[in-house]
């Protein structure tokens, strides 16, 4: 199933709930915030090995799952009301960060590109 499949199934779920009303722009950004702060919590306070471990335990895993999986809705859903196309959207950005990123210049580092 390619993205476009996906957010039509996000929209189809949406509207046979009469949902919609609720999904305007702005609810849908701060919904994306929320979801966002729900998997950090998830992370808040753990050193870099019980971050690692949580990837061995499965409760942890669902947990993650699906706060990723609020996001990636609220992501689709924010699209479609913009009529974008997620796929080009990613593949656009990408083609920004490859500019502002590139390879050979930046490997191995973290800094921001108005660093380089």
């Amino acid at each position: 199933m390619d993205i476009k499949d996906l957010q039509k199934k996000v929209i189809e779920f949406r509207d046979r709930r009469d949902w919609a009303k609720y999904h305007n722009p702005k609810d849908l950004a701060i919904s994306l915030s929320l979801e966002t702060a729900e998997l950090l919590e998830i992370f808040q306070w753990k050193s870099l090995d019980e971050v690692d471990a949580l990837k061995a335990n499965e409760m942890s895993l669902q947990q993650i799952e699906e706060e990723i999986g609020d996001i990636l809705i609220y992501s689709l859903t924010l699209t479609y009301e913009y009529n974008l196309d997620p796929s080009e959207i990613i593949l656009n950005k990408l083609y920004v960060n490859e500019k502002r990123y590139p390879a050979d210049k930046v490997r191995g580092k973290s800094k921001k590109y108005t660093k380089y």
